[in-house]
């Protein structure tokens, strides 16, 4: 098999191709070999092959003598939960996160409920290359264990963030999109513990998406007829493993992933003062809510580990990254749709708005995003021609190379897995936005 593709923080691929149940416990197994002492839980997305890659995974891990708390489907930032609840050595989420049915693969946690860090992954890599096993003895075997109820301590922690009742008070209507994917168990109980009155869709884990799973405008299409038809004050939409959320509104319009963290942020320092902590290719929306509220707001590489190490660094208040994934360390340094839908609905309890008129008064602007392709030995070169070129920029090299002018960014960076870079640029106008793209593309064309 060719190998599937590998980033910091897991591994993901497709099934039959790239990806099999000996590559998952093998990966599996290169994590646990340095994984802090203690048991391991164990998760899954929803997907078809789900059940049988967690099998072959928690098969593999007694087999290296590690005891399994398997928690059958749970959404990622429950993992995370979980791994603190039962004080555990770590945890595997099998999920792909947005991509599609056909691809699965693995997400790895550390002790502390986190995604680890790219120096751990970068570990694993190397011993899951190495491909040595250290199987130990029939009296040494892992255990089953049993994992209660999974979901009680991840809505208990969301549940404290916000005001509750206020929310119960206001009796929403909300359509959740959960796509058949991790995060409709937790999401109605969640939405119910709130006092909404909720249309869920795609409820059932089973895998078998509606639609493609990113939770993107032309995605969601057929979703915005559905939030209209139910009279929704809003629709919240998950990626399968639900650590990810974008918004309808009640008018059955799109407001979209980027908006979500705004929004959340919104909401966070109109009741707090602190630092917030965003991706460096993270609209500036979160940005200026910042600088509003008087408080720092700083930028890590792209990469929900990067965004965690900078939130630590820095004591953020919030954080997360603009497609859809907040984190707020109340709950989880993990990125977390519930979070998402219980500070949006508090925000509009607080305001007497609706979702509407909230999206409406943020900063606006447009993002384009773009991929260029580019051969690995000419990326170097290729961005300093790039800052020569847009030699009136602020420039800045924490990852790729970021451009910024007042009001306008342009961000490119080089693809770990293809012969590509992706040009990101936000501007007030999308025309300006793809006119940075074009203006990056047609440089590194020379």
């Amino acid at each position: 098999m060719a190998e599937p593709i590998i980033s910091v923080s897991g591994l993901r691929g497709i099934i039959g191709e790239t990806l099999s149940p000996e590559v998952a416990a093998r990966y599996a197994c290169a994590w646990a070999a340095s994984a802090a002492p203690g048991s391991v839980i164990l998760s899954r997305d929803g997907r078809a092959s789900g059940r049988m890659l967690a099998d072959a995974v928690r098969s593999a891990l007694q087999a290296v003598g590690r005891s399994v708390v398997d928690v059958d489907v749970a959404a990622t930032p429950t993992t995370g939960v979980l791994v603190r609840e039962h004080h555990a050595g770590g945890g595997i989420q099998v999920s792909a996160s947005h991509n599609p049915a056909e691809y699965n693969g693995l997400k790895l946690f550390n002790e502390r409920g986190q995604v680890i860090s790219a120096k751990a992954g970068q570990q694993v890599v190397e011993r899951y290359r190495r491909g040595s096993i250290e199987w130990v003895s029939y009296d040494r075997l892992g255990q089953v264990l049993p994992a209660g109820d999974p979901l009680a301590a991840h809505v208990n922690l969301v549940l404290a963030t916000v005001d509750v009742e206020r929310i119960r008070a206001a009796r929403f209507q909300v359509l959740l999109d959960s796509n058949h994917g991790a995060g409709g168990a937790l999401g109605a109980r969640l939405l119910a513990a709130l006092g909404c009155r909720v249309t869920l869709v795609g409820g059932e884990p089973d895998g078998q998406f509606a639609h493609l799973p990113e939770p993107t405008a032309e995605n969601l299409a057929s979703v915005l007829a559905q939030v209209r038809a139910a009279q929704a004050d809003v629709g919240f939409c998950q990626d399968p493993d639900a650590d990810r959320l974008a918004v309808i509104d009640e008018q059955g319009c799109y407001i979209g992933e980027e908006c979500t963290l705004a929004l959340c942020v919104e909401q966070v320092l109109a009741h707090q003062r602190g630092p917030i902590v965003t991706n460096c290719s993270t609209s500036r929306m979160t940005e200026d809510l910042a600088d509003r509220a008087g408080v720092p707001c700083f930028r890590s590489a792209v990469g929900e580990a990067n965004v965690v190490a900078r939130m630590q660094a820095d004591g953020a208040l919030f954080g997360g990254e603009g497609n859809g994934g907040p984190i707020d360390p109340r709950v989880g340094y993990v990125r977390d749709s519930f979070v998402g839908m219980a500070r949006i609905l508090s925000l509009m309890a607080e305001r007497k708005l609706k979702v509407s008129a909230l999206a409406a008064a943020l900063p606006r602007y447009e993002i384009v995003k773009t991929k260029i392709t580019l051969a690995p030995e000419r990326v170097a070169p290729g961005l300093a021609a790039l800052q020569k070129h847009f030699a009136d920029a602020q420039a800045d090299r924490l990852d790729g190379l970021r451009l910024d002018w007042p009001g306008r960014w342009l961000l490119v960076r080089a693809s770990n897995t293809e012969p590509i870079v992706r040009a990101i640029a936000e501007a007030p106008t999308q025309a300006e936005a793809a006119k940075l793209c074009a203006d990056a593309a047609q440089v590194l064309s020379r």
